[in-house]
């Protein structure tokens, strides 16, 4: 904070006394004058502690947001945050809170973003990811595919917006601070893709379904890339299922802009498990670093289990680059999906297909005769006759 925005959030923070006057506590704590004992006393219950938290914000809040012109025409994704109404929190992480909410009548998840929450983006950084913000949106609301999630509208201040409180019947709602951005996108209500399959990580998917859900994701990624926009974050955690089970990508255009985070220093964005080893080694990566995510997405699905879960991130960071280390495959898998995993995870990206190639070849495997994973507990019959094979 620079001298002059202490000297304005100093300015406000005064007492009110008996005689109700308001005296400038600030110069009498500083020494200005001759002050008696009776006013060097100030009776702490009488101080409102809760109005100044909420008075050095909004003075705060002024200050970071001079230079923003509040009568610029409004851009084509913008909502009106005065339609937006926030449910309950979701999810917390690095970047942001997700809420469930609605958006004029309609169910919505609310990413809220704030780059300047960890003191460390300087107000250059958080300018540069406002601006690259801006961008990302005006792509994402261009986007209509079945396979991503549906973009409603963003804003680039929430201000005016409450946050509920964490007891909604107590609690009263807090605000927000002007420099929180905020997304809005339509609710999917089945949870993630991580979630079914944990849920199913003992009987296992059928392989008709296997391939139903890796079409769904391949889709999806492939249409992204067709509109030059790499998702660098491709996992099963990000993946949204409708009632219906269909896949739907999420997070896509915000996971471009958080990566800049002032805190990133070799470029690497993604999750461990789940990254091409061109980005592991802080190496120059395209769109193919997806292809490699999908292809362990790919393995997730078809086993029901979370790939290097013995290992740690440091391990899991090393042996990939060093020693070309890829999840195992099951015997039971058929050769035309395990062939499909191996060329998306190759160590070359140049070797790895396009999605659209990977959309391709899942619509050629044939489902009528099985070939999904074993369920747990059931032991495979026949074993001499080649390799068991699933539903």
């Amino acid at each position: 904070m620079n001298a002059k925005t202490s000297e304005e959030s100093n300015s406000f923070l005064r007492v009110k006394q008996s005689d109700g006057k308001n005296e400038d506590l600030l110069s009498k704590l500083k020494g200005k004058g001759s002050l008696s004992s009776k006013e060097r006393m100030v009776r702490a219950d009488t101080i409102d502690l809760k109005s100044l938290d909420i008075q050095l914000e909004q003075k705060l809040n002024r200050v970071w947001g001079k230079g923003f012109d509040i009568n610029r025409p409004r851009e084509e994704w913008e909502i009106d945050l005065s339609k937006l109404e926030l449910k309950h929190l979701v999810a917390h992480g690095t970047y942001g809170s997700v809420y469930r909410g609605t958006y004029d009548d309609q169910d919505v998840a609310v990413k809220l973003l704030d780059w300047g929450e960890d003191g460390i983006a300087t107000a250059t950084d958080s300018a540069s990811l406002r601006a690259a913000f801006q961008q990302e949106v005006a792509v994402w609301q261009k986007l209509d595919h079945s396979n991503v999630t549906k973009f409603v509208g963003a804003s680039m201040g929430t201000s005016n917006l409450k946050l509920p409180g964490k007891n909604s019947s107590q609690d009263a709602p807090r605000s927000l601070s002007s420099r929180v951005c905020c997304v809005v996108v339509e609710y999917i209500p089945g949870g993630t893709l991580k979630q079914y399959l944990i849920r199913n990580r003992r009987k296992k998917l059928a392989f008709k379904v296997v391939i139903q859900l890796a079409l769904d994701l391949a889709r999806g990624l492939s249409y992204l890339h067709s509109k030059k926009i790499v998702h660098r974050d491709v996992k099963t955690e990000n993946m949204l299922l409708d009632y219906e089970k269909t896949v739907k990508i999420a997070d896509f255009g915000v996971a471009r802009v958080e990566a800049q985070n002032p805190r990133d220093m070799t470029g690497a964005t993604g999750t461990y498990g789940y990254m091409a080893p061109e980005v592991l080694d802080g190496q120059p990566y395209d769109h193919k670093c997806d292809v490699y995510s999908y292809g362990i997405c790919l393995w997730e699905v078809y086993c029901c289990a979370m790939p290097y879960s013995e290992l740690s991130f440091s391990e899991v960071s090393s042996a990939v680059v060093a020693r070309n280390l890829r999840p195992q495959i099951p015997r039971c898998c058929p050769n035309s999906l395990a062939n499909i995993m191996k060329r998306c995870w190759d160590a070359s990206p140049e070797k790895r297909p396009e999605m659209h190639e990977v959309v391709t070849m899942l619509e050629a495997i044939d489902t009528t005769k099985g070939g999904g994973m074993i369920p747990e507990g059931e032991a495979p019959s026949c074993l001499c006759f080649g390799r068991a094979r699933g539903p």
